[in-house]
């Protein structure tokens, strides 16, 4: 049980807000080394694993490709789709979206969004620019939040759609370790079925805390044009 510790490294390093590729890191080294590994055995762990998930190495592609997209405007195109969409708020939007991610995942699209992907060039952008037209101008602190609630809708969609589906990874991890260690018969259908409760309570309670969003931004910033109402009272 002395290699969980390694748990212990991952929670202390991001209550702290330390660097998360630093934590995990430093949290695999403690791991091997706790588990017996030698430092040559840990270092051959982690090239090992690196090799094998190519995975790990698509960001090679879309970073450019997201770069070029924002730089002929991709941004600029999502700020204008919403200024047609007047009644989406930030917070409907990003609703629906956390939906959008979560139905995908459970069917197996998991890259169809993400925060490379979508989040920063697309769904962030245009979350602003509904947020900016309704209560003007955004001050820096609204819009960073706007931003983390739109990663946040991405996480949590995946997260939890993610296990509804047969053939992903930790569905079959968990399946594969019960069957070898305790000799039993435990199918992905079942782990899956187990999984669309949970998904159901996610979707709901993030959902109003993404609906509750529009409310507190109303509270923190005036209305558009509200600012303008006051000084044309006061000149009266």
């Amino acid at each position: 049980m002395i290699v969980l510790l390694g748990i212990l490294v991952v929670v202390a390093g991001f209550a702290t807000r330390r660097n998360p590729l630093l934590i995990v890191g430093a949290a695999g080294v403690l791991t091997g080394l706790l588990g017996g590994l030698t430092p040559t055995q840990v270092l051959e762990a982690f090239g090992t694993g690196f090799a094998s998930s190519r995975s790990v190495t698509l960001f090679a592609v879309t970073l450019p490709v997201i770069g070029l997209l924002e730089r002929h405007g991709l941004q600029e195109q999502a700020r204008a789709l919403m200024g047609r969409l007047a009644r989406v708020s930030a917070g409907r939007l990003l609703a629906i979206y956390l939906m959008i991610r979560q139905l995908g995942a459970a069917l197996g699209l998991t890259a169809l969004g993400g925060p490379a992907q979508a989040v920063r060039p697309m769904i962030a952008p245009m979350a602003e620019a509904a947020a900016e037209r309704r209560h003007g101008p955004l001050t820096e602190q609204a819009r960073e939040r706007l931003r983390s609630f739109a990663a946040s809708a991405d996480t949590v969609g995946l997260f939890f759609g993610e296990d509804c589906f047969l053939a992903v990874g930790s569905i079959l991890l968990v399946t594969g370790f019960v069957n070898a260690t305790y000799h039993t018969r435990l199918e992905p259908i079942q782990l899956a079925l187990w999984a669309i409760p949970t998904a159901i309570c996610a979707t709901l309670v993030h959902g109003a805390r993404l609906l509750r969003l529009d409310r507190s931004l109303s509270r923190e910033l005036p209305a558009a044009g509200g600012s303008d109402s006051r000084v044309a009272e006061e000149t009266k």
